[in-house]
């Protein structure tokens, strides 16, 4: 499996990073590292939507990837997480993005939090939302495309309460697809 790095970005809970990574170990099998690089998301910002721009955000990580890789180099995986909002130019929001078979990626718990939605904070739904949508985006970038299975996590989540129907891992053709692509 390659190694996948966690980049915080912007104003991400450093404890909601460190969750993450706990996560997504047993699920990667592989080497899972937080990195501490300060990457700022202001120049991102979209002033009209007040929104981040996922696809600016992937392509900045892509030419820091180096500096941002680390030793391990081409082979890894970098999963910037941040807690802004996410939109691309054809959506409202997304909570996610990926380079398809690509070595970035970037995702968002702003949506993820109970609190958007009202309700009362829920650290633990939190937590396992974002490690669903953080296998998700690891998935694009392993190869995968959305999954037909509606508990495989690479079914595609248009809502939360679509993250919150799914299972906590890849189905047996995906996670088949992850083992010889990962």
């Amino acid at each position: 499996m390659k190694p996948v790095v966690l980049v915080p970005l912007g104003n991400a809970n450093r404890r909601v990073v460190s969750v993450l990574r706990s996560s997504l170990h047993p699920v990667l099998g592989g080497s899972v590292a937080v990195s501490d690089a300060d990457v700022r998301l202001e120049p991102f910002f979209d002033e009209q939507r007040l929104q981040y721009n996922s696809t600016s955000i992937i392509t900045h990580l892509d030419s820091r990837y180096a500096a941002l890789a680390g030793r391990n180099g081409e082979r890894t995986i970098l999963l910037g997480v941040a807690a802004e909002d996410l939109c691309i130019p054809i959506l409202t929001f997304v909570f996610g993005e990926a380079q398809l078979n690509g070595r970035v990626g970037v995702v968002s718990y702003h949506r993820l939090q109970n609190e958007m939605y009202g309700l009362p904070a829920n650290p633990d739904l939190l937590h396992a939302r974002l490690a669903k949508e953080a296998l998700h985006e690891l998935g694009h970038l392993f190869g995968l495309v959305h999954c037909s299975s509606y508990e495989c996590v690479m079914h595609i989540s248009t809502y939360v309460e679509d993250i919150d129907g799914k299972g906590t891992g890849y189905c047996r053709e995906c996670r088949k697809h992850v083992g010889e692509n990962g």
